[in-house]
């Protein structure tokens, strides 16, 4: 007799066998056609000659999937490759003379500290207030630091792990367009120009081919190893930006790979809003935008207040300072042919700082909430 407790299983092997496989079609299947409206709407958004198109394409279009609930899924299980390419290629903008600059970033990066805590007590007091959340949940909501890093933290203090991910998706999502927007609408710059995106792949040597794929299969390994914040990106960007300032290569990753690691990102991060209700996406979005309008107002209030102390133009300063995603952002700072060492230099110190400092912070919110309370 079977056990009440034990779950139901096939009797037959080959049932079970039939099962997992129309599971792992079905899954397939989904992914291919995520990644094929991906890929059309990259086309579309780079015809339009829209900023990040191959990104920001892949992205709206799944978003939109999401909502109407067609069978798509991300390819989760390849976000360690598309890291590795973006991480190599990051590494490359490193190099010999770039490291006499880096002591110059030195202010910039200590104000970081000072904007990170200003937006930690504008943002997680308008998730605990405005969207209603438990504390826990806002807290981990409302910090700019790493999706992945605040949802496993706020998991394991009881915060609701679903509205994390989709705060943190929604303020990715809109800090990326938004930022885009403003510089090619208002600031006028010109980020249709592709040549930046690596050169063709029937260009780059094959002995350099060879050492990237090295380059970014050490990087990854060496980023777990040492337990790096973002490991799969950091590890890469390191032993890349090693390589590229030795003067070992000359040539960054082949721009066909650099087109395809932007489009599985960009359907990896849309297709984050499926399993929810279209309300919820909405209302995340919604309150996202909230939450990402007071964290755009600081950036821009810490680079028009210090662009001329740090020694940076304004552009470079709301890059480093917005708070998006560490490979969203320098995706951008390069399609505008930006300092990309400068904004990921300080996004991971973002991440870095946000992850030492959540649970002493942590601890003062909840002093704070308990006071109110009483």
């Amino acid at each position: 007799m079977t056990s009440r407790n034990e779950p139901n299983k096939p009797s037959d092997p080959k049932l079970g066998s039939k099962l997992h496989s129309d599971w792992f079609k079905s899954r397939v299947a989904k992914i291919c056609l995520a990644l094929f409206l991906g890929v059309i709407s990259g086309f579309i958004f780079n015809w339009a000659t829209l900023p990040l198109p191959w990104m920001l394409g892949a992205m709206f279009a799944n978003i939109i999937a999401s909502l109407i609930r067609l069978p798509v899924a991300g390819p989760n299980r390849l976000r360690p490759l598309v890291a590795i390419v973006i991480g190599v290629m990051l590494g490359s903008s490193f190099t010999p003379e770039l490291f006499d600059q880096i002591t110059l970033w030195a202010p910039s990066l200590i104000f970081m500290v000072g904007y990170l805590i200003a937006a930690a007590l504008v943002v997680v007091p308008f998730y605990r207030k405005i969207a209603g959340f438990d504390l826990s949940t806002a807290y981990f909501a409302g910090m700019p630091g790493g999706l992945m890093e605040m949802m496993i933290i706020g998991k394991d203090v009881g915060a609701d792990e679903r509205s994390i991910i989709l705060a943190h998706t929604s303020r990715i999502v809109l800090v990326v367009t938004l930022v885009a927007i403003w510089f090619r609408v208002v600031q006028g710059i010109d980020l249709s120009d592709r040549s930046q995106f690596g050169v063709p792949f029937l260009e780059i040597p094959e002995h350099e081919l060879i050492i990237l794929a090295i380059v970014g299969a050490f990087g990854y390994f060496l980023g777990r190893f040492l337990r790096l914040p973002a490991p799969m990106l950091l590890g890469p960007i390191i032993v890349s930006a090693a390589v590229y300032s030795l003067g070992i290569i000359h040539n960054p990753p082949p721009r066909e790979l650099i087109i395809i690691a932007q489009i599985f990102l960009g359907t990896i991060v849309g297709c984050r809003f499926i399993g929810t209700r279209p309300n919820a996406i909405l209302r995340a979005i919604g309150l996202g935008l909230g939450a990402t309008t007071l964290m755009l107002v600081l950036t821009f209030s810490f680079a028009f207040a210090f662009y001329q102390m740090f020694g940076q133009t304004l552009e470079q300063l709301v890059l480093a300072y917005s708070p998006g995603g560490l490979a969203e952002m320098s995706l951008v700072a390069l399609a505008m042919n930006a300092d990309i060492a400068y904004v990921a230099s300080h996004h991971l110190v973002r991440i870095s700082v946000v992850m030492m400092m959540a649970p002493i912070l942590f601890k003062f919110f909840s002093r704070a909430d308990n006071d109110l309370k009483k």
